[in-house]
């Protein structure tokens, strides 16, 4: 019973027999963890990518932006 599904002694197809395996993560994500890097080194290459735009679009770079503002 392997395939997910039972039927009964009348034939009738029970999908809600068999209850699906439970995973739990038990992985901390806290700290210096592969997940924690992968989401820093995301958020460094939109804030990247973000300056690169803001350069192009007005002509000067983020220090006059801020001098400025």
């Amino acid at each position: 019973m392997a395939n997910g599904y039972t039927v009964n002694e009348r034939g009738v197809l029970n999908n809600f027999a068999i209850e699906p395996t439970m995973y739990v993560d038990d992985v901390n994500q806290v700290g210096f963890t592969p997940h924690a890097e992968l989401l820093n080194g995301r958020l460094a290459m939109i804030g990247f990518v973000s300056l690169l735009i803001l350069e192009v679009s007005t002509g000067h770079g983020l220090i006059w932006w801020l001098g400025n503002f």
